[in-house]
C-alpha cells in the first residue's frame, strides 16, 4: 500500500519506520526542504536516538509529490500545524485517500477536535481515522511492544488502519468513539505537565497517583459532556496514554513540568525541552472548553493558572488540596 506521512518529527519518522517494516511503500514529508535534505542524506534524526531509516522510505518536501498515489495519508505534525498542513494537502489528495491523524491536541482557534477540523477541510465524505495511545516515538522506533486505538465513525476505515499498522510489535484496536480517543490524547498532556511540576517541587509518588486519578476523572467528565464514552477514557487512549506521559523519561510534557516546578517560567521551560510541549496548548483549550460546557475541571484550571497567569505552582496545589470536602463519587 502507498502511505504518506506528513510531519518528519520523531513520531512521524517512527511511523514511517513502522509502516516500512510492514512492507508498505512509504513517503515521509517535511515542511522544510533543508530538513528533508538532511534526512535523505543521513537517514537518521536525533529525536530517535540514531535509529536509521531504510532507503526504501522516500523523503520529500514537495507536498504534491507526497500526496500523489497515497492510499493512506498520515498527519503527524505538531498540533498547531494540523489545520495548515491539511489545507495544503487538500489540493492534492485523491478522493478515496483515507486520512489518519496521529497528532494529539485540540484546535486552539475554535476548540474543535482534529477529526472535526479535517472533516471541514476535506469534506464530510472523506474517511478520517484517529490513531492514538501510549506510544512514545523513541520506543516505537526501537520496535518495543506498543498498543494503540484506531478510532473512526467509518468502521471499514478503522479496520484498514488496523491492518496497515499492526504487526508483532504494534497492536491496534478499533473504536467508534472518536471524541473519547481524541480528548484522552490531548488532555493527558495537561495532567503530565502537572505531574512533572509536582516532581520538580519534590513531591512524591502519592501526589502523582492522586493527580493522575483525579485528572483522568476530569478528562472523562469532559468527554461525556462532548458526546464521548467514559469507558474509552479507561482504555489505551485515556488511562494508558496518561500513565506513560506522566511517568516516562521520554515525555516532553512531564519534562517541561519538572522545569516549572524547579522554578523556571513557562516559556523558558518549553525552550529547555527543545520540542513542542503540547500540554501548554491543551491547557488553554481545556480551560475554554470547561467554561463553554460548564464542566468542572479543577486540575486543568490550576494548570492554566500556572502556565498562562504565572500563578506559583505551590499556591495552585495548595488551592486544589483545600477545595471543599466531597465524596469521591461526586460529579465535581
Amino acid at each position: 500500500m502507498n502511505i504518506s506521512i506528513f510531519g518528519s518529527g520523531g513520531w512521524g519518522t517512527a511511523i514511517s519506520l513502522l509502516l516500512s517494516d510492514n512492507g508498505h511503500r512509504v513517503t515521509l514529508w517535511s515542511k522544510f526542504p533543508e530538513e528533508a535534505c538532511a534526512l535523505s542524506e543521513t537517514r537518521a534524526t536525533p529525536l530517535l536516538g540514531g535509529i536509521i531509516l531504510p532507503q526504501s522510505v522516500a523523503i520529500t518536501s514537495d507536498i504534491a509529490d507526497a500526496c500523489h498515489g497515497a492510499r493512506l495519508a498520515v498527519i503527524a505534525t505538531p498540533s498547531h500545524a494540523v489545520r495548515e498542513t491539511a489545507r495544503e494537502m487538500s489540493a492534492f489528495l485523491a478522493p478515496g485517500t483515507v486520512v489518519v491523524c496521529v497528532s494529539k491536541g485540540i484546535d486552539e482557534r475554535d476548540l474543535k477536535l482534529f477529526s472535526q477540523v479535517l472533516s471541514e477541510i476535506f469534506g464530510e465524505e472523506r474517511r478520517i481515522v484517529t490513531l492514538s495511545g501510549p506510544s512514545h516515538a523513541e520506543e516505537v522506533a526501537r520496535r518495543i511492544p506498543t498498543g494503540c486505538v484506531a478510532a473512526s465513525r467509518d468502521e471499514n476505515a478503522a479496520l484498514l488502519v488496523q491492518d496497515a499498522f499492526m504487526n508483532e510489535n504494534f497492536r491496534v484496536y478499533t473504536s467508534s468513539d472518536v471524541i473519547g480517543v481524541e480528548l484522552g490524547a490531548a488532555l493527558k498532556n495537561v495532567i503530565a505537565l502537572c505531574a512533572g511540576t509536582c516532581d520538580g517541587l519534590g513531591f512524591g509518588d502519592n501526589t502523582i497517583a492522586m493527580l493522575a486519578t483525579r485528572g483522568l476523572e476530569e478528562i472523562a467528565r469532559l468527554a461525556v459532556a462532548m458526546g464521548g464514552r467514559k469507558e474509552t477514557i479507561a482504555g489505551l487512549a485515556g488511562l494508558g496514554d496518561l500513565i506513560v506521559t506522566c511517568t516516562s523519561r521520554h515525555s516532553r510534557n512531564r519534562r517541561a513540568g519538572v522545569f516549572i516546578g524547579q522554578g523556571m517560567d513557562t516559556q523558558s521551560a518549553m525552550k529547555a525541552v527543545g520540542a513542542t510541549v503540547e500540554g501548554y496548548y491543551a491547557a488553554l483549550a481545556a480551560k475554554n472548553l470547561s467554561d463553554k460546557l460548564s464542566v468542572e475541571m479543577p486540575i486543568c484550571r490550576a494548570a492554566y493558572s500556572v502556565l498562562y497567569e504565572s500563578k506559583p505552582p505551590r499556591e495552585a496545589i495548595r488551592e486544589l488540596m483545600n477545595r471543599a470536602k466531597r465524596s469521591e463519587s461526586d460529579i465535581l
